[in-house]
């Protein structure tokens, strides 16, 4: 299990964004961009017809694909899966964040009610145990507690492939969100991926849990250019940590830049809704962040 989980970081990590934590305003990234995301527009409005809904009316969502430098090619391959196999992920993505976004503040009822196959996979997968939230410069933070999900229960519930639509469904929720936040902030925002291993098992779990995860996130970093940030891996077990001291050294610079492992933060975090805004856990989180990411 230990070397699949390092072969998974590594691909995970390989295929971020160098342009994380990019200084330039998204004004002026735009304005470096504007051939580039005018000829991958053109392209989109042929395949998929209207360019005035979302996610397609957002500019961002092609500026993910130039500063990635990620071609029209790359583009008609996921637009293919998001007119095709993915369009159900998509449409209910879309719905869900419209509703969510639509009052005064975010209501992620919607979000949760609108999963793909919700009603089995939202009994085992809660706030408690996924949630995302941002930094204090804005950035997404997803966060996930694998070691408190009951992954044997759930996974008799439901396939690898309702698993990875799940997970799908969460990663076009967060891109539709970072994209809509970096026009209100004038920032390219992305999506920095925390995940609290306390309680993990080495031995024992469901398999096809971690089959879903790899399955999704390798489809996931296709299909989202320029959208992931730093990959935390929080209060490994202590057998891990010493494999880690161990890797590490052979890592390729560009990974250890964006793997980050560390002991303390959310370990003494009982509840992840204390992160959350106004939570009473948010301001150590937050510092934490800055620290490791920033």
């Amino acid at each position: 299990m230990v070397g699949c989980l390092f072969v998974a970081l590594l691909a995970v990590v390989a295929s971020q964004a160098a342009a994380f934590g990019a200084k330039e305003p998204l004004s002026a990234l735009l304005q470096k961009h504007v051939s580039d995301i005018a000829r991958l527009k053109e392209e989109t409005q042929a395949i998929v017809g209207n360019v005035d809904c979302v996610p397609y009316n957002n500019d961002v969502f092609y500026l993910r694909y130039a500063v990635d430098e990620k071609g029209v090619e790359v583009l008609k391959e996921n637009l293919a899966w998001r007119t095709g196999a993915g369009k159900q992920i998509c449409e209910a993505a879309v719905s869900a964040f419209e509703k969510a976004s639509g009052g005064e503040k975010w209501d992620n009822g919607p979000v949760r009610d609108g999963a793909p196959n919700a009603d089995l996979i939202n009994k085992y997968i809660t706030p408690s145990t996924c949630l995302t939230t941002s930094s204090s410069a804005g950035d997404l933070v997803y966060c996930i507690r694998a070691g408190l999900i009951d992954d044997v229960s759930l996974m008799s519930s439901v396939s690898v492939e309702k698993m990875v639509d799940f997970f799908l469904y969460c990663k076009e929720i967060n891109a539709l969100v970072a994209n809509d936040r970096s026009l209100d902030m004038d920032k390219l925002l992305y999506v920095i991926t925390a995940n609290d291993l306390s309680g993990l098992n080495l031995i024992g779990g469901d398999a096809t849990f971690r089959k879903a995860l790899g399955a999704a996130s390798k489809q996931a970093n296709g299909l989202y250019p320029a959208l992931n940030g730093p990959t935390l891996l929080l209060n490994l077990p202590r057998l891990v940590s010493a494999l880690v001291k161990l890797f590490t050294p052979l890592f390729p610079p560009e990974v250890n830049a964006r793997l980050k492992f560390e002991r303390g933060p959310l370990a003494d975090v009982d509840e992840l809704l204390d992160i959350s805004y106004g939570g009473k856990d948010r301001d150590g989180f937050l510092k934490d962040l800055e620290r490791l990411c920033y």
